[in-house]
């Protein structure tokens, strides 16, 4: 399956055996503190770092699969040029009818009995628009999920860069409930890819992907999930950084703390570019810790660490902060309970 979607020029990189997630970091990728943008993995040809790995190689390919046949393959979507279009059978229970399909208010007096998953909201979405569900859209690509969802594969218009991923959470910039978006950002689970819960199976239909259609197109812009051609000019920055910032605020502003803390925050802001399979909680967690860590060695107060922790698993998760303070609350006791002695404290 690998090799058929690189001949589709399809960048794609392995999952963990029997997951639908990335395939592990190598141990040193792994540390505390390190950052993606400093690893020397990727241009040695290792898998590291989930779909920013991808590649349509046909060496690394045989090397990365030959050798562990039993890893999953996922496709890296911006670098495919692909939006693909989630829809999840989740049992949940209905969120706000705010929430359904945000930006779209739903009346009172509207019945939603029987509406229990995104393949309902998207069907709403479609009728009020008067188009065809993608659910039902047999011109494209279409693959069963495991749990009873679906994927829709669909060509991005224009430059595939603009077009970003979301989770279907109801809020933020979601196209509709249990409907994720998966493009530039994000990776999809390639078809035939085998699960303990089943496989990734295509529908009776299309096996390309078709152009993303006009109407859905403009739904995916009104919800945020196409940024503006325009480049914004550079906006001067009056003073450090956050990171910095906390740590003079601390009463010190020491050059080698400022350090530890911005790579920790760095490793939970990078999450913000993976939707989902980015080990976001054990990175906050691990973050937290090394804070903690810092605060019990009198580096920075404890109220500005937990501040620009939750910034950043903010940035990285928005609207999740139900999520993210407890973690990093928990981190950051155990890892007052070890204060972090740096070598030097200039």
């Amino acid at each position: 399956m690998a090799r058929w979607c690189a001949s589709k020029d399809w960048p794609v990189h392995p999952l963990a055996p029997g997951r639908k997630t990335p395939a592990a970091n190598c141990k040193h990728c792994s540390r505390p503190g390190h950052t993606r943008s400093r690893c020397q993995c990727l241009p040695k040809g290792r898998w590291c770092h989930g779909f920013h790995a991808a590649t349509v190689d046909p060496a690394l390919i045989e090397r990365w699969w030959g050798r562990n046949p039993d890893l999953g393959v996922g496709v890296a979507c911006g670098a495919a040029r692909l939006v693909v279009i989630d829809i999840d059978d989740h049992p949940q229970p209905l969120p706000g009818r705010d929430r359904i399909l945000p930006g779209i208010p739903i009346p009172d007096q509207v019945d939603l009995t029987g509406l229990t998953n995104g393949f309902h909201s998207l069907g709403v979405l479609a009728a009020l628009r008067g188009a065809q569900s993608p659910a039902d859209d047999a011109s494209t690509l279409r693959v069963r999920t495991p749990s009873g969802g679906l994927h829709v594969w669909y060509r991005a218009p224009g430059d595939a860069r603009r077009w970003h991923s979301s989770v279907g959470q109801g809020g933020g910039a979601s196209l509709a409930w249990q409907v994720d978006v998966r493009a530039h950002g994000g990776y999809i689970v390639a078809p035939g890819t085998v699960t303990p819960a089943g496989a990734y199976t295509p529908l009776e239909g299309a096996k390309e992907p078709a152009l993303l259609p006009a109407w859905l197109a403009e739904e995916l812009s009104r919800t945020g999930h196409l940024r503006s051609q325009r480049v914004p000019a550079a906006k001067p920055q009056p003073g450090p950084s956050p990171a910095r910032r906390a740590v003079i605020a601390a009463g010190g502003g020491r050059d080698r703390a400022a350090r530890v803390l911005a790579s920790a925050l760095a490793e939970v802001a990078d999450c913000a570019s993976v939707p989902q399979g980015a080990g976001f909680t054990d990175k906050l967690n691990r973050a937290a810790y090394t804070v903690g860590g810092l605060v019990a060695a009198g580096y920075l107060g404890e109220a500005d660490a937990e501040r620009v922790l939750l910034e950043a698993a903010e940035f990285a998760r928005p609207g999740q902060d139900r999520r993210a303070a407890p973690i990093v609350r928990s981190g950051m006791a155990a890892g007052s309970r070890h204060p972090l002695q740096l070598r030097s404290r200039p």
